[in-house]
């Protein structure tokens, strides 16, 4: 359960910084356009609000829980009362002082704006007056437009009030990443330094490589595990990659082209390689099998009976093997000498130890990076994740991309259980360019959507009718809500059944 509470505050907390960030990019543009913003919400708000604060009226509007206490008398003899106790919703209005005009010298002002809180954490709006979107239909539009309204407005400035939240999102989303070079900068092993090579997937495997393989190339080049887009690259681009095998022999293994549409139909996929952890002791835990059996701090388990434990992907299932029995194993001392311990391997398959932390066994490479060369180091990582995630998009309509497609649940699942700040911008960024991306998309009822009408508009010098805009309009939303259903509903199907 606390896993779970901090992966959806993680969620929530991200949630709330891209829409308010996105719709703001909305809102500014407007606003500088000379448009009537007529209301700003964080959330949706069907039926009722949390919130309301009406500027121009200063009025704010809170809702609020409160019990209401009803008596009932069963019996004849009225001796038995009982309390029935329900919550009812209160809207509390507060005055805040004087009223301020929402029009000054015929222009709107931010006054003329109601801000809010809605209840529905699925996104968030932007009503600009004169614009059709989910807030507004053709009947408000029966009059002649304002001079302050969006449809009064020639095409360049609405197309830009159109396109200003996706960009809001990506600027955000570079801000984020140099934010994180400048004062995390970067952290990684390097391949050739990782001394037992990598794991790697079945899928993997079946194209030549092998558990303990070195990265050593990749298409002629040295293989950077500082790239955030080596892996990407090597199941996207496809390519040759030169490994070190058994430490002493250079294999060389040709990737196919665009490899991860193999990799989407094996739903068990995960990480097409991870580093090999050797079994290091870090420590002991006092009264447990290891320590009674003479392992001690900084030693490495080489073997387990008759398996070795090159890593801790031979490690577990050599415990498995040993559950209840009192087995040999032969350790690395730290000074570089072998003994072999004989462990009693208790009934859940452990022996006592903690291991060391992968920081310690392999050498880290940390680059930092100043102020100023923070600047490009963002902007860089931005582009990449862009790039990375358009062109992974194609996928999304084979059968097996699909099927991967993941709702809230996925999302969260992408936050760590522990509360880690690095990781919390790093997806956040990365939700952030998602964001971008996905509501420019060419679909009714995203900003992508009002950008092809304007753009139609410049071209033909013919505006779009009013019905045509409120009928796509409602197009748009059905498909996304059976989008955000489906999406959903895969969660829920992996959930249960995978």
């Amino acid at each position: 359960m606390e896993t779970f509470l901090i992966k959806a505050a993680q969620l929530i907390l991200a949630f709330v910084l891209l829409v308010t960030i996105h719709e703001f990019g909305h809102y500014l543009f407007a606003r500088i356009y000379g448009m009537r913003v007529e209301r700003f919400y964080l959330f949706f708000n069907p039926w009722f609000s949390l919130l309301k604060y009406r500027p121009d009226a200063n009025t704010l509007q809170v809702i609020a829980w409160t019990k209401k206490v009803k008596k009932k008398m069963p019996g004849p003899d009225m001796e038995t009362v009982e309390k029935e106790v329900e919550e009812e919703r209160s809207l509390l209005k507060f005055k805040l002082g004087k009223k301020h005009p929402a029009m000054k010298n015929g222009k709107p002002t931010w006054r003329a704006t109601l801000y809010g809180l809605g209840w529905l954490p699925l996104g968030g709006y932007c009503s600009i007056a004169g614009m059709i979107d989910e807030t507004q239909t053709a009947d408000s539009m029966a009059s002649e437009p304002e001079p302050w309204e969006f449809r009064a407005k020639k095409p360049f400035p609405r197309l830009m009030v159109m396109v200003a939240g996706v960009l809001f999102n990506f600027i955000l989303a570079i801000v984020i990443y140099i934010g994180i070079a400048w004062y995390w900068g970067a952290d990684f092993v390097k391949f050739d330094k990782a001394e037992e090579g990598m794991d790697y997937s079945e899928q993997f495997q079946k194209l030549g490589f092998r558990n303990g393989d070195i990265l050593l190339t990749y298409n002629g080049a040295y293989a950077d595990a500082g790239d955030q887009s080596f892996a990407w690259n090597l199941i996207n681009k496809g390519g040759t990659v030169q490994v070190l095998r058994n430490h002493k022999d250079t294999v060389t293994i040709n990737i196919p082209q665009e490899y991860v549409s193999t990799l989407l139909k094996d739903a068990d996929e995960k990480a097409i390689f991870t580093y090999r952890v050797p079994v290091r002791v870090d420590s002991l835990l006092k009264g447990e099998p290891a320590i009674k059996g003479g392992i001690l701090k900084g030693d490495r388990i080489l073997r387990v009976a008759n398996d070795t434990t090159p890593s801790l992907t031979e490690f577990y299932p050599a415990l498995e093997k040993a559950k209840s029995k009192t087995v040999p194993m032969l350790v690395e001392r730290a000074d570089g000498s072998h003994a072999t311990v004989n462990v009693a391997v208790n009934s859940a398959g452990k022996i006592g130890i903690m291991l060391m932390p992968v920081s310690e066994m392999f050498p880290v490479t940390h680059v930092s990076y100043n102020f100023f060369e923070s600047i490009p180091k963002g902007m860089s990582d931005g582009w990449e994740k862009l790039t990375t995630y358009v062109s992974s998009m194609k996928y999304i309509f084979t059968k097996e991309g699909a099927q991967s497609v993941g709702g809230f649940g996925a999302i969260g699942n992408m936050f760590p259980a522990q509360w880690n700040w690095y990781t919390f911008w790093y997806f956040t960024a990365f939700l952030s360019v998602i964001l971008a991306f996905m509501n420019i998309l060419p679909i009714p009822a995203l900003d992508g959507g009002h950008v092809v009408f304007t753009l139609w508009e410049i071209i033909t010098r013919r505006k779009p009718s009013i019905k045509v805009l409120e009928y796509s309009q409602m197009v748009g939303m059905a498909f996304l809500l059976l989008l955000l259903v489906y999406a959903n509903g895969n969660d829920i199907y992996k959930f249960f059944f995978k």
